[in-house]
């Protein structure tokens, strides 16, 4: 994708930045992957269980971002997301549940309900990305 040098929208943010995907429904988890993989992003994952989603987080790779559906089969996401809290890398969450489920821990985390729109995604996590503590 051919890109202008002063561009700072989403490609750009996203451009050779290693995203974590932590989705359980497969088809979905492919769908987020291509859409970053499209906008130049390496992939990690993407992973639908939550102790291979912590094996990847003890792995020793670096990680810009994450992306993570709060209910893998069954167990909250809140390990993984206290981890990544803990290590400064922004993330936000995706859900067909009700914002309450969240841990009020994450209340300030940006939270994309399902079905997902890969483009608001992916400015979302542009977003963070440039400003990780300003949680976008």
């Amino acid at each position: 994708m051919a890109m202008s040098p002063r561009s700072s929208g989403p490609e750009s943010a996203l451009s050779g930045r290693r995203i974590f995907i932590v989705e359980d429904e497969y088809f979905l988890a492919d769908d987020i992957g291509r859409a970053c993989r499209a906008l130049g992003a390496d992939i990690a994952g993407p992973v639908g269980d939550l102790n291979d989603a912590l094996r990847i987080l003890h792995d020793g790779s670096v990680l810009d971002a994450a992306v993570l559906d709060v209910n893998i089969r069954s167990e909250m996401i809140f390990p993984v997301a206290r981890e990544l809290k803990a290590r400064n890398v922004p993330f936000l969450f995706t859900t067909g549940y009700d914002k309450v489920t969240i841990s009020p821990e994450f209340h300030d985390v940006p939270i994309l309900e399902k079905p997902i729109d890969m483009p608001a995604m992916a400015q979302r996590l542009a977003a963070l990305i440039a400003d990780p503590h300003g949680r976008a």
